[in-house]
């Protein structure tokens, strides 16, 4: 009785009781002695989960833009300071030789000239006004002239036939169908502000009165917003398909409110345009109904979400940004060697791929792919090494699947996905990371951050479309203005006839 009250009391012996148990016999000196390193044990398995434990929450307060997947806008002001691993070019900043600048410079017909003329007199006084002009000075001023809203009326004519007396009637032209509207022009410049600025609604109202003198309620720039969606049907379509067939596409997905509760905007994005889809979910289930992975057969850039691995039928590449910044917190906060072993082979091998490409290479050579290929299966060796495989975590969690650590999961996604992960080293066609899409989800974070959640599903598929259609504009460098004017012509622009994706 007295060992397991000393046990469980957790208190140091006395003198007396100690002296008390060694006169109790052996079977009471081993009984204690027994307990006491049960006791040992259990408090050293608790004391290392505890450091486990505190090295976790420590590694969640350490994570941050730069070493997580965690975006700059949650670093608040512990934002860290930026520490790039681009190497340094060596050239100055600002614009280098042969970058074109945007100077203002003198036109040579103005749109008004303005003369101002010398005095009618000399200080001699002498006459001026019937002299000839010898040369004049010019300066041009750029400006703005006042913005309005003009009102076109179109009549149609009404005749009668003098033979039969059947009455005729004129055509209105083809986008004017109602007796009040306003014109194309004023439409692209609302979805232009609303689509693409990603002005409020309220906001967007004030500019229109501001600007134009034209008092527009915030329905009815909903009301442009979704005449412009439903024009966007037959592109949405035709995008589709391009993105299916495309050689290379990239995917990701961000979470975005819709009426209160989160939805998931998921992007799909090539070099010449890009595709919106909102869905109330984030995995399988959205991408096959979205349609597109499905059925696609060339090589998807993505993240580690495990979705995505489930669609064989065509090649992946994982981004190699997200692992840098794994990589980054495992070395700063782990402290093991291996992580920054790992970061220099990444880089070193995009480094030989970015000269094979400026030399006209499409691909490294055999021995090169295989040395590389060789010091990034010792790194992952060392990561293992490092973090080895332990049974008993198995058994300190009541449910579930073990605990693996951060840089275990990093090594095994490493590992088996090794392909995947030098994917950009096998095909020139692949990128290095999967930043592009990355920065297509960005903006809608910012339109989220700017204007608000969206109230209903059909602004939400309405500004998807919009979206897509103008990120597709620009990155195929045509007129914005122009193609988002044409969307509320009869003949809408269709930016994908000129891709080459």
């Amino acid at each position: 009785m007295l060992s397991s009250f000393i046990v469980l009391s957790m208190k140091a012996l006395t003198y007396e009781e100690a002296k008390r148990i060694y006169e109790s016999g052996v079977e009471a000196v081993i009984k204690v002695l027994c307990e006491l390193s049960q006791a040992i044990v259990a408090l050293q398995r608790e004391n290392q989960e505890l450091k486990e434990r505190i090295k976790e929450l420590e590694g969640r307060l350490a994570k941050n833009s730069r070493n997580s997947s965690k975006p700059p806008s949650s670093d608040g002001f512990l934002k860290p300071a930026p520490q790039s691993l681009r190497k340094p070019s060596g050239r100055n900043p600002g614009g280098q030789p042969g970058h074109e600048g945007a100077t203002l410079q003198m036109v040579a017909e103005a749109d008004e000239v303005q003369w101002h003329r010398v005095p009618h007199r000399c200080e001699c006084g002498c006459l001026l006004e019937e002299e000839p002009l010898i040369d004049y000075e010019r300066r041009q001023v750029f400006d703005i002239p006042e913005i309005k809203i003009t009102v076109t009326e179109h009549r149609t004519e009404i005749k009668r036939c003098p033979a039969c007396a059947k009455e005729h009637k004129g055509c209105f032209p083809e986008d004017v169908r109602s007796c009040v509207q306003y014109g194309s022009h004023f439409k692209a410049l609302v979805v232009y502000l609303r689509g693409y600025q990603l002005l409020p609604s309220a906001r967007t109202a004030e500019l229109c009165k501001d600007i134009f003198k034209a008092a527009v309620s915030e329905g009815t720039l909903d009301t442009i917003l979704k005449e412009g969606a439903e024009h966007l049907e037959d592109f949405m379509v035709h995008l589709k398909e391009q993105m299916i067939h495309s050689r290379v596409a990239h995917f990701d997905e961000t979470g975005l409110s819709l009426n209160g509760r989160n939805h998931w905007l998921h992007s799909i994005s090539t070099t010449e345009a890009t595709y919106y889809a909102m869905h109330p979910k984030r995995g399988t289930e959205a991408i096959d109904d979205i349609g597109i992975l499905p059925e696609f057969q060339g090589t998807a850039i993505h993240d580690g979400w495990p979705a995505y691995f489930q669609y064989e039928q065509c090649w992946h590449g994982l981004c190699n940004a997200h692992h840098l910044r794994e990589l980054i917190f495992i070395k700063e906060q782990l402290n093991q060697p291996w992580a920054n072993e790992m970061i220099d082979c990444l880089l070193k091998i995009k480094e030989k791929v970015d000269q094979a490409k400026e030399q006209g290479q499409i691909f490294l050579s055999d021995w090169q792919i295989s040395y590389w290929r060789h010091r990034y299966q010792s790194v992952v060796a060392k990561g293992y090494r490092a973090n080895p495989w332990r049974e008993e975590s198995k058994t300190q969690r009541t449910r579930g699947r073990p605990l693996k650590g951060k840089a275990r999961c990093l090594l095994e996604r490493l590992d088996y996905h090794q392909d995947k992960v030098l994917a950009f080293m096998s095909d020139f066609d692949v990128p290095f990371d999967n930043n592009l899409v990355e920065r297509d989800v960005r903006m809608a974070k910012l339109k989220q951050k700017i204007s608000g959640t969206f109230r209903s599903s059909i602004m939400a598929d309405a500004f998807c479309r919009i979206r897509s259609f103008i990120s597709t504009v620009r990155k195929q460098n045509l007129q914005l203005r122009d193609a988002i004017e044409s969307v509320f012509s009869p003949s809408p622009l269709m930016p994908l006839a000129l891709s080459k994706t």
